[in-house]
């Protein structure tokens, strides 16, 4: 790709920009896609994966009839409509290859936004709409609502104790205001489509949780549940919830990464994506009305997603946990970093080989030993510069989903937990919210004030970090983890993350 480009020739990203850009354009006449399917959460992960995977359809010719209407609940969310709005809700994505080459591409099969607050009319009338017929989600692991320790729904979580009071309301026939929460919106789209005998919508999650279907199951009907119980009943009955998995890198947009489309390019984007080449997509295939060939663009529709699942969460995600906070109480800022240092190559591998794999289910048509190490090839491209910042970031959604089950099952069998004691050991030392070098962490967690406050009593309790049931379930009660733990935690606060890692690693962790 060209980089004559000067700013003041870049072009803005819209529609009637299109033919004259310099890079691959949607093939297809975006006024004849149609809306199939509403989306809440759009963020970069979406549009790296889910948008980018129909857009391929559209481009052949297919699935003309499935375009994406993102659909926010949050404050946050404004931004995103706003610039969706103003670009023709299309946006550039960039893939960054190891040997540094960009390969990039406008991506068109976003045509909607409705911010559900500011607009909640529109918001039921595409969510009850026929033609919408899936559901989709990435609201990432904390949006479920649920409690870390027991999984049951949080009913006591503010909005949605808004959300049902105004449910109650609106049946009682008093005037109420609209659903506040993913939860609320979904159901009381749910309850309209039943009582007009419309058919049900799919609520597909693409989420980075085991079992991510079952959990949005198990959410949304328990808040339905408290709604009104024959509802439940029938979404239980009538709506699928199919599991995925989920993968491609992509890291939080920068004003570097808008400065690159616009220098390289010649386009104006206020909010491009960036990701590796790489994405993976297994889906279970269950769904009530019908679905997109994803198939047709390489997405591995099968009838069991567990294994799949399994593979990536507690190889790839637990990785990330596994190299991010040793990382970056070594100095460390990036994840090509970390990946590039052959003492944390061993460790990875050590976790993955050791502890992670024994953990696994058969995996059709996936050779384990190449894929993990294709993470590591994949964790050290330069060009991604994935920060270790977001990898830390929300530690307490991720630690207890991706890395604890592992800790769970090769206690239960007698396995070896050495190395994950020693990343539960790593996130304490870092949520003590100093590195190595007396410099401040800013520590990013929905229960910051509560796993810090943990970290800080280390000099009186060593284990008050994993007293926490609800992140640990009951590993505090176990000598085969708390022993390692102890040692791994002792060591990251006397001799630093990588003497520590070196140890775990050659078993000389005392």
């Amino acid at each position: 790709m060209s980089s004559d480009h000067a700013a003041g020739q870049a072009r803005p990203l819209k529609r009637s920009n299109l033919d004259a850009l310099d890079i691959p354009v949607p093939a297809y006449d975006r006024s004849n896609v149609t809306v199939g399917i509403v989306h809440f959460g759009v963020g970069g992960f979406h549009r790296a994966h889910q948008a980018m995977y129909l857009d391929q359809l559209m481009n052949q010719g297919e699935a003309l009839d499935w375009g994406i209407a993102g659909m926010g609940v949050l404050p946050g969310d404004a931004r995103m409509q706003e610039v969706m709005e103003e670009q023709d809700h299309l946006y550039t994505l960039v893939l960054k290859h190891p040997d540094g080459t960009l390969e990039p591409r406008v991506i068109g099969s976003i045509v909607d936004y409705v911010l559900a607050p500011a607009q909640p009319e529109r918001a039921m009338d595409l969510l009850t709409a026929p033609s919408t017929r899936i559901v989709s989600l990435t609201i990432t692991e904390g949006g479920y609502n649920f409690n870390q320790a027991t999984g049951r729904f949080d009913e006591t979580n503010p909005a949605v104790v808004h959300d049902l009071e105004q449910a109650q309301a609106t049946e009682k026939g008093l005037s109420a205001e609209p659903p506040a929460t993913v939860f609320g919106l979904v159901v009381e789209a749910l309850a309209q489509r039943k009582v007009a005998g419309i058919e049900p919508f799919t609520v597909m999650s693409c989420d980075n949780i085991q079992g991510n279907g079952d959990m949005a199951r198990e959410q949304f009907t328990a808040y339905a549940r408290l709604r009104d119980p024959a509802l439940a009943q029938w979404i239980q009955d009538t709506v699928p919830f199919p599991n995925s998995m989920v993968d491609r890198i992509t890291p939080v947009t920068t004003d570097a990464d808008r400065e690159l489309v616009t220098q390289e390019f010649g386009v104006e984007d206020a909010w491009p994506v960036v990701c590796e080449p790489f994405t993976q997509w297994a889906l279970e295939d269950s769904f009530v009305s019908g679905r997109p060939p994803f198939e047709d663009v390489g997405v591995q529709v099968v009838p069991d997603v567990v294994p799949y699942e399994l593979m990536k969460l507690r190889l790839l995600n637990a990785s990330h946990q596994a190299l991010c906070y040793p990382g970056y109480l070594a100095g460390y800022r990036y994840a090509h970093e970390v990946c590039q240092d052959p003492l944390f190559i061993d460790y990875l591998l050590a976790y993955m080989d050791r502890e992670a794999t024994p953990t696994l289910q058969p995996v059709e048509g996936v050779d384990l030993h190449a894929y993990k190490r294709q993470l590591i090839e994949r964790f050290a491209n330069p060009n991604v510069r994935d920060t270790l910042a977001r990898l830390c970031a929300e530690s307490s959604d991720r630690i207890p989903k991706w890395l604890v089950p592992v800790i769970k099952e090769n206690l239960a069998t007698g396995g070896d937990v050495t190395l994950s004691a020693t990343i539960v050991a790593s996130w304490a030392r870092y949520a003590e919210g100093t590195d190595e070098d007396g410099q401040p962490i800013d520590v990013v967690d929905q229960r910051k004030d509560r796993v810090m406050i943990a970290a800080a009593q280390h000099d009186d309790d060593e284990l008050a970090f994993i007293r926490d049931s609800e992140l640990f379930g009951d590993l505090v009660e176990h000598p085969e983890f708390t022993e390692p733990y102890l040692a791994a935690l002792r060591s990251f606060r006397g001799q630093g993350a990588r003497a520590t890692i070196q140890a775990a690693v050659n078993g000389t962790l005392a």
